[in-house]
């Protein structure tokens, strides 16, 4: 083992035991962070708050771009590398939703604690860990806090970002607050689409063949399963929401879809599309149904190897740590960051409860093995461990 990764393996206590000292502090940015309602599209009063406490902590160039992405930089000793720190600042709970978030002994509970509230609590956070740490970094640090991630967001924030970045990018880590063990290095191609049916008021209802909105709609999910799919390469479509009709007795006249597309192939996710867009213009002219649909957001397929250094590395922590990792692709903040070929990995902070529910809850113990996890690997990142010349997959 490299003996600058074993001197980082054997300071994952002193990570540890830094963690416990900030925890007031980083519980505190959770909760003051998390009652800021930041929905998609909605999140510049949170990126704010961000940027209030960043630049409290000294850091420099605290700012929001046109996109209110929050970006903020912590100089390195040397400068000669910019790493990127992302935290999504969206969640999926609208601004109607009570947005207490409540702190138990072993908890932190609430809608968006967890996704992804505690990764930017990390992120804010990170001064004051350094601190405790007395440990300055060689590389710059960006903190970026991006807007627009979520549903039809389609990471549009991230993606202004790293269009209009002018500062050279060595390598990122993407922050989420789920799960612990998390270890994304790689993303899967994907389309997630919207399919709506409605009926015209002046729809004939004494027709032969006449039908509703979810009928209509029911017809559509019938033909898309129908639709041939591959196993290699791996291809497949998940039905994520359905919504129809008013009340038990009264005809549906509108009805719609959200589903996914996953594929590990660009060209495959295009062909399914084609096929939708097929079937739904011949059920539509069929039932006489108004059936339209659109693309709300797309990935393409891309990652780095699972022998890359900054992937081998982040394992060997992880398992130093106890740390089951659990490597799945990612379709979030990580495939636009692969996508402009810098090397990255997504982790997970803590052990997350009733994920994406308003009663969505963080267990505060295992922040402790997550934050050291993500010093452990920015430490390795700062040191060189991970560098390599590795072609993008």
């Amino acid at each position: 083992m490299n003996q600058k990764l074993s001197d980082i393996i054997g300071s994952l206590d002193r990570y540890k035991s830094a963690a416990k000292s900030v925890k007031d502090i980083l519980l505190s940015n959770l909760v003051m962070l998390g009652e800021v309602p930041a929905p998609t599209f909605s999140e510049r009063p949170r990126v704010e708050v961000v940027q209030q406490l960043l630049s409290s902590s000294g850091l420099h160039n605290c700012s929001l771009d046109d996109m209110d992405n929050g970006v903020a930089v912590l100089p390195g000793s040397e400068g000669k590398k910019n790493l990127l720190l992302v935290a999504h600042a969206d969640t999926m709970f609208s601004e109607k939703v009570d947005h207490t978030i409540s702190l138990y002994t072993n908890e932190a509970t609430g809608p968006g604690v967890a996704d992804n509230s505690l990764g930017v609590a990390l992120l804010a956070t990170l001064p004051q860990l350094l601190e405790e740490l007395n440990m300055e970094l060689r590389d710059n640090l960006m903190l970026l806090t991006p807007t627009r991630g979520l549903g039809r967001g389609n990471l549009e924030g991230l993606r202004f970002f790293l269009k209009h970045n002018k500062k050279p990018l060595s390598a990122g880590i993407c922050v989420e607050g789920a799960q612990l063990g998390r270890l994304s290095f790689s993303c899967i191609g994907m389309l997630r689409g919207e399919v709506r049916c409605s009926v015209p008021e002046e729809y004939d209802w004494t027709k032969f063949g006449a039908t509703n909105a979810i009928v209509s709609l029911n017809e559509v999910i019938n033909k898309i399963l129908e639709i041939s799919l591959p196993t290699r390469p791996r291809t497949k479509i998940v039905f994520g929401r359905i919504e129809g009709g008013t009340s038990v007795n009264s005809v549906p006249t509108t009805a719609n879809l959200q589903f996914e597309v996953r594929s590990e192939s660009a060209r495959m996710i295009e062909t399914v599309a084609q096929q939708i867009d097929a079937l739904i213009m011949e059920i539509s002219s069929n039932c006489g149904a108004d059936i339209q649909w659109e693309v709300l957001a797309r990935r393409k397929p891309t990652g780095i190897p699972f022998q890359h250094p900054l992937v081998t590395v982040a394992t060997e922590i992880m398992k130093a740590l106890e740390v089951e990792p659990r490597i799945a692709p990612s379709t979030s903040e990580l495939s636009v960051v692969l996508g402009h070929h810098i090397p990255a990995v997504t982790l997970g902070v803590t052990q997350v409860e009733k994920l994406n529910k308003p009663e969505e809850s963080a267990h505060i113990e295992p922040m402790f093995t997550g934050i050291a996890q993500f010093i452990a690997i920015l430490k390795a990142i700062d040191e060189g461990i991970c560098d390599e010349n590795t072609a993008m997959a």
